[in-house]
């Protein structure tokens, strides 16, 4: 027998994640719906001698679908043989807007889904000014009624007592007008089976996606029979539900002064200030980057360290040989560039659910949704986009609190464009080779170059963006309609299971793809093709009798990875990136960076012969990079390879081209397919390499 299936279903602000999490306690996982990015979140719990299923629905308004996750939750609990169909729907509510929670109950009873009524955040009630007359509410809703304070467990055992409760029979006080009573009866003889309200839903939905294509054509025609729209139908219900309700709510809760909005008006007269919001709001950004920079470094550092000193030992333990390095420099490697990840990503989704958690991200997308909506992003995406900044990876992830799904892709497809902290060496080294160390009107020009390419990631992010909204579509348009909830205090609950569930779900969904492309690049630098790289020393000894010991072993790492095979990958692909000013040796710096950016410098260092460990903040060593850069020539056109020309270009391809594997296998966790990973990896790499090449034609 199968666990009873129990759904929670309510308005966004309710606080419906913070029951799921005391009912579920750990026992959840967050994953996505089948072939799409809408988060699921499911979990289990024990009692009444059985497990049950728990499902989080996502937060809607109505049960007719305007964005892909409020569609999700009209096929569970409209469509009998969807596998998540509930034996028992949980509406969860708050105290200052019942009016609304109780519409969306109305419409899951008439759907003939059996649910109770909960109201969460009770202890808020009096705050608010509202008196609630229970016993009245349950006789309303022909159910029983409970309280619940899910911060500190309120009412939640109880709850969970009644999940075998089955209400009785619902009478329904939702009556169809006259005018489309005719286009009803129609219908309903194609649902002969069906409630007459989930008829009635089929006829007022433009597009069920359960219904035969026949049904759907059938319901179209009676509509333009009758001659009205789906959309016609959706507004009447509205308007007369909540004309309905307004009629007989004011004897069941009574308001009287609400204590709290009388605080969030007094709050929000600063924080939605048309100045001084926006001033508080990047300050508050500036904040947070500073804090993930500041608190996740040392961390990362500690990391790094503990992951070289772990390498070091393992391979102090482990025979020589290939299987010590692929054990050592592959797979212990590769978990390091995973973890490392963690705190950045940890620290972020602390500072992004406290915000959530005290109702300033509802302030935030208010303030920003103007600007960044032409370009077809959702005020949510300002977040991501200026997370960026540090790192692609959790900046990826943060676009998990984009509702609408469209703009939620269209955030994570343009995120990579912002220039994340892993280009600075690059830019660094390249900008010192090519561009002149002088002043313009006073700035460095130097300086200024680095502050353009910062620039041209948000320009490359917003056109971008731009395009984008025109090629993807999407049945659901994107409307801002939601409340500013009150101010509260945080859930920590909720926030250590937030973070909980993108930490690990990094590690373990992203991680799995970052340590099989890093064992691929490994074995690609560690092995080669023929005697050169297995015996470099006689080669380098024939050409150079005289060398030095002190320089031997610096040339036969650059003379093995000239001949592994990502050398020959390099010297393959020398054809491809020929015409935007590169020889093979860039073509090796290009190819390795895709492990990460910063590994372009130790690259290139290892490629002249100076050892990996260069450290570009040292100015000696910088220095000694720099020359030996710079009396490089490159074979195909005899010039120096860092030229005005070239250097240029590199810069360019840098700012555009997709970032590194990581970003790539975030995007895959997150999309949940490699359809839109792999259309983000062409766009970006193609966009880098047009625009790489008409620099270099340009300057050259």
């Amino acid at each position: 027998m199968s666990n009873p299936i129990i759904a929670l279903l309510g308005n966004p602000n309710v606080g419906k994640t913070s029951v799921f999490n005391r009912i579920t306690k750990l026992n959840q996982h967050v994953g996505n719906y089948p072939g799409i990015t809408v988060e699921k979140r499911e979990g289990t719990v024990k009692a009444n001698g059985k497990t049950y299923s728990i499902i989080d629905l996502p937060g809607t308004y109505t049960l007719f679908p305007t964005s892909l996750d409020e569609d999700i939750v009209y096929q569970i609990l409209g469509n009998k043989e969807n596998k998540s169909h509930p034996d028992l729907v949980v509406v969860v509510s708050e105290p200052n807007n019942l009016k609304r929670s109780i519409i969306l109950y109305q419409q899951a009873r008439e759907l003939g889904v059996p649910a109770l009524f909960v109201i969460n955040m009770i202890d808020e009630a009096k705050g608010k000014g509202l008196e609630i007359d229970y016993q009245k509410l349950e006789q309303y809703l022909n159910t029983k009624v409970y309280t619940t304070d899910a911060r500190n467990g309120h009412g939640i055992h109880q709850l969970i007592e009644a999940f075998d409760e089955r209400p009785g029979y619902y009478s329904s006080k939702f009556t169809i007008d006259s005018r489309f009573v005719p286009a009803l009866e129609e219908a309903k003889k194609l649902f002969p089976l069906q409630t007459e309200y989930q008829t009635w839903q089929y006829l007022a939905q433009e597009d069920v996606s359960f219904l035969s294509a026949d049904q759907r054509l059938a319901l179209k025609n009676i509509r333009s029979t009758h001659g009205f729209t789906a959309n016609d139908l959706q507004r009447w219900e509205s308007i007369s539900r909540n004309k309905q309700i307004d009629k007989e709510i004011d004897e069941i809760a009574v308001r009287k002064e609400n204590l709290h909005l009388t605080k969030t008006n007094k709050i929000d007269k600063l924080l939605l200030h048309p100045v001084m919001g926006y001033i508080v709001f990047f300050a508050i950004l500036l904040i947070i980057f500073q804090l993930v920079f500041i608190l996740a470094t040392p961390i990362m550092d500690w990391i790094d360290e503990s992951f070289a000193s772990l390498v070091d030992l393992v391979a102090g333990i482990l025979p020589e040989g290939p299987i010590s390095n692929l054990i050592t420099q592959g797979v212990l490697s590769g978990i390091g560039g995973i973890v490392i990840f963690v705190p950045q990503i940890a620290i972020l989704f602390i500072l992004i659910s406290l915000m959530e958690e005290t109702g300033y991200m509802s302030r935030v997308v208010f303030l920003m949704d103007r600007w960044l909506r032409p370009y077809g992003l959702n005020g949510k995406s300002v977040i991501p986009l200026m997370s960026g900044i540090g790192c692609a990876v959790p900046a990826i992830m943060s676009a998990r609190n984009i509702e609408n799904t469209k703009e939620r892709l269209i955030t994570m497809l343009v995120t990579p464009f912002m220039t994340c902290s892993a280009r600075l060496p690059i830019y660094v080294v390249l900008i010192s080779l090519v561009i002149p160390n002088e002043t313009f009107l006073g700035f460095g020009i130097q300086g200024l170059t680095l502050a353009l390419l910062y620039v041209l990631g948000v320009v490359a992010a917003l056109a971008s963006a731009w395009i984008l909204s025109k090629i993807v579509k999407t049945k659901h348009r994107s409307f801002l309609i939601f409340e500013l909830p009150s101010y509260k205090a945080p859930d920590w609950r909720n926030v250590v299971t937030n973070v909980w569930d993108k930490t690990s779900g990094f590690l373990f969904g992203a991680g799995k793809i970052i340590l099989s492309m890093a064992i691929v690049l490994w074995v690609l630098g560690s092995f080669g093709p023929n005697d050169k790289f297995y015996n470099p020393e006689k080669y380098i000894l024939e050409a150079n009798p005289t060398i030095g010991e002190d320089h031997l072993a610096e040339e036969v790492a650059s003379y093995k990875l000239e001949h592994s095979f990502l050398g020959y990958i390099g010297m393959g692909i020398e054809p491809i990136v020929e015409p935007l000013g590169y020889d093979w040796k860039m073509g090796i710096g290009l190819v390795s960076s895709f492990a990460a950016r910063e590994v372009f410098v130790a690259t290139m260092a290892t490629v002249y012969s100076l050892g990996e460990d260069v450290d570009i903040e040292d100015d000696a060593q910088k220095e000694t990079l720099l020359t030996k850069m710079k009396s490089e020539i490159n074979r195909n056109t005899g010039l120096p390879a860092y030229n005005l020309a070239s250097g240029v270009s590199l810069l360019l391809f840098y700012a555009f081209a997709m970032q590194c594997m990581s970003t790539i296998a975030i995007m895959k966790r997150e999309t949940g397919s490699w359809k839109w990973t792999l259309i983000q990896t062409g766009m970006m790499t193609g966009l880098a390499y047009i625009v790489a090449f008409l620099a270099y034609q340009f300057l050259k």
